[in-house]
């Protein structure tokens, strides 16, 4: 399996961990993961080695790297940045499952994002 493929598998298994997360392929090759009804991170698929994730602590740092970009659809307005996973800049695995963790809690009621950072609810 080629590195980039077994980091993508890294990540989607990561994201799906998440409280509540579940898979979806809301368009053609696009393959997502939720919260609920809303995504929190664009996954890789076959055909899309990238990431992208909704960073709004860490999008202006993330976008200093050559890797990333912010996401299209005006998206990127809003936070989401792409990473590509194959390129030579890409950060290690950690800050990118440090990125889902961080897009899941923008985007996750406020009882599952504490329950996925081992906080108890209040």
């Amino acid at each position: 399996m080629p590195p980039a493929r077994r980091v993508a598998d890294q990540l989607a298994r990561h994201a799906l961990a998440k409280p509540e997360a579940w898979e979806d392929h809301p368009w053609e090759s696009d393959r997502v993961a939720k919260v609920r009804k809303k995504i929190f991170a664009f996954l890789p698929s076959d055909d899309q080695g990238s990431l992208g994730v909704k960073i709004p602590h860490s999008g202006a740092y993330a976008l200093t790297l050559a890797c990333t970009t912010p996401m299209a659809y005006g998206l990127g307005k809003h936070g989401w940045v792409t990473i590509t996973l194959d390129d030579p800049s890409r950060p290690a695995v950690e800050l990118l499952r440090d990125w889902i963790d961080e897009s899941y809690a923008a985007l996750a009621p406020t009882t599952l994002a504490r329950r996925a950072q081992g906080t108890p609810p209040h």
